[in-house]
């Protein structure tokens, strides 16, 4: 059975399903990251191709670039090109200079193993800070450049 997808934009088809990866946050304990990431493969192979982390997510942006690194291994490029791969920041409602947001991009890319974020979902919660404008801007800068392909909000 094909599972049910929808074309986010003109080049992103995802899963309707997606596999929130909050799980591995630590919240609930310890996390085997051996076992999370064969979970991921078996989610995989179940058809399901798009994942949903955070920078306040614990290890999961770590826990998807061992995934990243086992599966171009095992199954090369064009399977690793199959994932999309959304993550979050959450920053703290605080002055926001490009210095601070790249840093920040730089980190969840590194962590991850990626050139360029698939979608950054940008969290703001204290909108009487409009320092979240600045950060927008900045994230717009990285998207021109190519760190970030989606920018969500």
């Amino acid at each position: 059975m094909a599972l049910s997808r929808l074309q986010l934009t003109p080049d992103m088809s995802i899963c309707r399903i997606l596999n929130g990866m909050w799980q591995v946050s630590g919240s609930h304990g310890h996390i085997d990251s051996k076992a999370a990431v064969k979970q991921m493969f078996d989610y995989l192979d179940a058809g399901y191709t798009t994942w949903d982390l955070a920078d306040i997510y614990g290890p999961a942006e770590d826990i998807m670039s061992e995934f990243r690194r086992q599966l171009l291994a095992a199954r090369g490029q064009s399977a690793l090109d199959s994932l999309q791969i959304f993550t979050k920041w959450v920053p703290q409602p605080t002055t926001m200079t490009k210095t601070v947001v790249e840093q920040n991009i730089n980190k969840s890319l590194t962590r991850m193993g990626m050139n360029s974020l698939d979608l950054l979902q940008f969290h703001w919660w204290d909108y009487g800070n409009n320092s979240y404008l600045d950060a927008l801007r900045y994230l717009s800068e990285l998207q021109s450049e190519g760190k970030i392909k989606h920018l969500g909000l």
